[in-house]
């Protein structure tokens, strides 16, 4: 509206200023040489501003012909990076979608189009970390710390590439070069901090952690259990070497992180040195509640110097008490009561955690029963317990578990990482962690229990079917055995027969089965061979049938019960003799198709030679008959 009212009042002077300049009387004449030019003066207003507006236009007609070439080439410019940019930008969209070959093309595009832009950089770096060129991405890399607005970009990349390359030292050279361009950088100062904590240069790891609490990096917390881990690691360095500083730097580590374990019992150690026991206990008492250890249970045991072994279970049980039903307290009380010779206490102690015991718990347990009653025994048995026990907490970081505690991790670098919990292998499963023998297994691993079985419900031997086995063609003919002396005296037609001892043929399955499953009959041993039986026999006499029935009633007692036994309702098969011979009439790779079978080829009769006929048809064939 403003504008409108300001448009308004210029048009109003201008038709003013034109009305009163054609009110104005009086002419313009202008001489020049012969030319004498006579007008009016609302004429000559009109002809001087032509005039002007026909100068401006001119003069720029003229400015816009001579800033053509620079406009087009401005313009060319504009759409060769908005293209360079449109490339970048789908190639950062291909690389997080994990298209290498995608990325590569918009890389080439956008070096071709946009070379100078800081992001080709960066994708052409990336393209080729996606690829797996690591010489591309650090020439990338190293291009980009060369130029100054990408040089921490270039450093960063630079950096991981190192350590992918596990060169700790080039990776720790360029975290502390970046370190010195940006102070606040993140990474770098964890790079060099944890480098620090590694090469144990505690003091200049202590001054990267002022600067970057100065810095707002992390806040007071986080700097303060810092800053107690670092204190706490220089103390424990300096225990046997510069013993004022280390004393000095636990009892600040203390006061900074109070539930740090090995600072308390650093601290209380050296407050016990110094005869400051209330002093000495209170600071375990403190860390006691946070998180119960062995280490300072142990410490709190032993904060005053020269107590005898009673009075040391009477201090731990003060100290379990704090954390009623927490292991680590019983394990405290048992190993003091043990030490004290108070096996009841000490058993007292761990029978709540016997029932899924841990391996200290087991392990204590096989030290009471030898202790205690001398039962070798009982302590083998809980050493075996304590083989599939469930896991102690332990020190862990990052999945690394070790015995002692340590100020940065092993596998990450990363400070204050070793944390006092249990290892995620000793996991409850449904499998029993204790080898144990139960009913079930009992059952199933005993021996088979015999039946007694009455002699009238034991069944007289009958006679087996005997299958005498064949001799294969390409077997020779096997010598006689003679068993008894009748045998021997066999003539000498019997050597063609065949000689192998038989074998007892079940007959009736059905029938044994059910006395099984009564608990009539027991299993038997296995199959056994009967003698051998002459395949062609003269008649005996009527006396030998009588002798050979006898002779198994006497070894009816003393033989167990077949497994298996004849029906008598079923004829016996009529023994067929078997050839011991088989004659094979073809080869075994013959398919088995005659010769007289196969199909004439009339083809290859006519093109084969004719054999020569005999007698006067081949005579009369030599004349062409």
């Amino acid at each position: 509206m403003f504008r409108i009212v300001i448009f308004l009042i210029l048009v109003g002077l201008a038709a003013a200023g034109s009305a009163w300049v054609a009110e104005q009387t009086g002419d313009v004449v202008l001489n020049w040489g012969p030319w004498r030019i006579a007008m009016t003066l609302p004429v000559f207003v009109l002809a001087l501003g032509l005039t002007i507006a026909a100068c401006v236009l001119v003069w720029n007609l003229i400015s816009a012909l001579l800033r053509a070439p620079g406009h087009i080439r401005k313009a060319h410019r504009a759409r060769r990076h908005q293209r360079g940019r449109h490339a970048i930008t789908h190639g950062l969209l291909a690389i997080g979608q994990g298209d290498s070959t995608a990325a590569r093309q918009h890389a080439d595009t956008a070096k071709r189009l946009a070379g100078d832009d800081p992001l080709t950089l960066l994708l052409h770096a990336q393209a080729a970390q996606l690829e797996g060129d690591r010489d591309g991405a650090r020439r990338a890399f190293r291009a980009m710390a060369e130029r100054h607005d990408t040089r921490l970009l270039g450093l960063r990349g630079l950096f991981i590439e190192a350590q992918r390359a596990d060169d700790a030292y080039a990776a720790v050279m360029i975290a502390d070069e970046a370190l010195r361009l940006a102070p606040n950088a993140t990474w770098a100062s964890h790079a060099v901090l944890g480098f620090r904590c590694a090469e144990a240069d505690w003091d200049g790891a202590l001054s990267i952690l002022d600067g970057n609490y100065t810095a707002g990096m992390i806040d007071k917390p986080t700097y303060r259990r810092q800053r107690g881990v670092l204190l706490t690691a220089r103390a424990l360095a300096l225990e046997t070497g510069d013993r004022d500083l280390s004393r000095s730097s636990a009892m600040e580590a203390v006061k900074l992180a109070p539930t740090l374990v090995p600072a308390a019992v650093l601290a209380a150690k050296f407050e016990s040195e110094a005869h400051q026991v209330r002093r000495a206990m209170k600071i375990i008492e403190a860390a006691w509640a946070a998180c119960p250890h062995p280490d300072l249970a142990d410490a709190y045991a032993h904060v005053r110097l020269g107590d005898s072994a009673t009075q040391r279970l009477a201090r731990v049980e003060n100290l379990a008490a704090r954390t009623p039903g927490h292991v680590e307290g019983a394990l405290a009380v048992a190993r003091a009561a043990i030490d004290a010779a108070e096996f009841g206490r000490a058993r007292e102690a761990l029978t709540p955690f016997t029932e899924d015991p841990t391996q200290r718990v087991a392990m204590l347990m096989a030290e009471l029963e030898r202790t205690e009653h001398g039962d070798a025994g009982k302590a083998r048995e809980w050493a075996l317990r304590a083989v599939r026990a469930r896991h102690d907490p332990a020190w862990t970081a990052d999945g690394y578990v070790s015995d002692r505690w340590q100020p940065i991790s092993p596998v990450t670098g990363r400070l204050d990482a070793f944390q006092w919990q249990t290892q995620v292998a000793s996991l409850p499963s449904e499998r029993s962690s204790v080898i144990e023998s139960s009913a079930f297994a009992e059952a199933v691993l005993a021996p088979p229990a015999r039946p007694a079985v009455a002699e009238a419900a034991v069944e007289p031997p009958r006679e087996a079917v005997v299958i005498t086995p064949a001799l294969q063609d390409n077997e020779p003919p096997r010598p006689v055995v003679a068993a008894d002396p009748e045998q021997a005296e066999q003539p000498a037609e019997a050597v063609d027969k065949p000689v192998d001892k038989p074998v007892d043929i079940p007959v009736d399955m059905a029938e044994d089965s059910r006395l099984i499953e009564a608990g009539a009959a027991e299993p038997a041993p296995p199959l056994q061979a009967a003698g051998p039986v002459e395949a062609e026999s003269e008649p005996e006499t009527e006396a030998e049938p009588d002798a050979v029935a006898a002779k198994p009633a006497e070894t009816t007692a003393a033989a167990p019960t077949p497994l298996f036994r004849t029906r008598n309702d079923l004829a016996r098969p009529a023994e067929t003799p078997i050839q011991a011979i088989v004659p094979i009439m073809r080869p075994p790779d013959d398919p088995g198709v005659d010769d007289d079978d196969q199909p004439r080829d009339e083809f290859a009769e006519q093109l084969a030679p004719k054999a020569q006929a005999g007698g006067w048809r081949g005579f009369w064939s030599r004349f062409g008959g």
